[in-house]
């Protein structure tokens, strides 16, 4: 079976557990009304793709340099997953084209990092990959290279790749250029932990609960925590893939992470974030044996689960107050009450639009779930099973 290109999402998990009590049955309750319009989570895609595409051009008009165009091929030929970061390559090099390369780079990582609410500090951001390993053979033997930008819009009918005079080009997004096209991009596993960081200490100043998957000082109170003196209840990932959606040439590649939600033992709605850094491709099964939910942190017994995915422009900190506008709202009921559309209910309507950013959803997960789990949407499935997690 052939590997699509890697995707440039970033998958989400949002896990929403309650258990009904009251005459040992689950009873129903009314889902809770959306809160009022919170904060868009998501950047205009102009905001993150605009500062892409400034430094695609910078690097293309840089080129001219055959030092740096030289430097810039060995790098991505020599890297393991075959990307480079930009700001670091351009800074050791020597020449005006390398200066002015390294400032603008620098400061690109800079907003980026802003717009998606990570703060201005968090490091070089922007790599740099040739967009198909088929176009080795005509990097190395002279052909001059185009710059292009990793669009975020899987629909998108033309690239725009720039020369080394700065000239822009429309390439087929359908086909891969027979032209040498470097790809500018993001650093998504670092924006991916940071972005779960901050969701963390967001949700947490919120007035979430957000402890982590670490076992709370409350573990010994709840009906989950049975065992908790000698360890405690988990669910695994054993297995899990999204869907191939045969992804075009110029796409970059992915990060996922998670959103485990539920009632907390203190009543309150609590939010982890669980990163998946593993989860790059689609059409492919990984399988981790990752830990999903920490049951110990949790009052009741079941658990909703709501896959996303983010094309490099979603802002972290907003998506946490955009999220928890509406998870606070729900009040502990004794009953459980399928949250999945109160979280896509606090998603702004351009996470609905252009790109599937919204990928599936899995309903009532319990601790003694187990097997396959296909989604409800179809776009995904994941193999689940208990596991006790033993205390030294």
């Amino acid at each position: 079976m052939s590997v699509s290109p890697p995707r440039r999402a970033v998958v989400a998990l949002a896990a929403l557990s309650l258990l009904a009590l009251g005459a040992g049955q689950a009873v129903a309750a009314p889902a809770p009304a959306p809160a009022p319009a919170a904060p868009a989570a998501r950047v205009s895609t102009t905001q993150v793709s605009a500062i892409e595409d400034e430094v695609a051009r910078a690097l293309a008009t840089s080129l001219t340099d055959s030092a740096l165009r030289d430097r810039l091929r060995s790098a991505t030929a020599g890297a393991a997953s075959g990307a480079a970061d930009l700001g670091p390559l351009a800074a050791a090099a020597q020449g005006p084209a390398a200066r002015g390369l390294a400032a603008t780079t620098a400061q690109a990582d800079r907003r980026i990092a802003a717009a998606k609410g990570l703060g201005a500090d968090l490091g070089p951001l922007l790599r740099v990959q040739l967009a198909d390993p088929s176009m080795r053979a005509a990097l190395d033997a002279g052909a001059p290279p185009l710059v292009a930008t990793a669009v975020a819009d899987d629909d998108a009918r033309t690239v725009r790749a720039y020369d080394t005079a700065g000239r822009a080009h429309a390439l087929d997004a359908k086909a891969v250029p027979g032209q040498p096209v470097y790809l500018v991009d993001i650093d998504t596993a670092r924006t991916l932990a940071a972005g779960t960081a901050v969701l963390q200490r967001e949700f947490g100043a919120l007035g979430l609960d957000a402890t982590g998957l670490a076992v709370p000082a409350s573990a010994g109170k709840g009906p989950n925590a049975a065992q908790a003196a000698g360890g405690w209840w988990a669910t695994k990932i054993s297995g899990i893939e999204v869907a191939d959606d045969e992804e075009p040439w110029f796409k970059g590649a992915a990060e996922m992470f998670g959103l485990v939600t539920g009632f907390g033992q203190d009543g309150k709605v609590r939010v982890d974030s669980v990163a998946m850094p593993y989860l790059q491709y689609d059409g492919t099964v990984y399988h981790p044996n990752q830990i999903l939910v920490n049951w110990s942190n949790y009052k009741y017994n079941l658990a909703d689960v709501v896959l996303m995915e983010d094309d490099g422009d979603t802002n972290y900190l907003a998506l946490a107050q955009a999220v928890a506008a509406v998870l606070l709202t729900v009040a502990d009921q004794g009953a459980y009450i399928p949250l999945v559309n109160a979280v896509l209910a606090a998603l702004p309507t351009s996470w609905w639009v252009d790109d599937p950013d919204y990928v599936d959803s899995w309903y009532t997960l319990a601790r003694t779930s187990s097997g396959r789990l296909n989604g409800a949407r179809g776009n995904g499935w994941m193999t689940v099973e208990p596991y006790f997690v033993e205390q030294f």
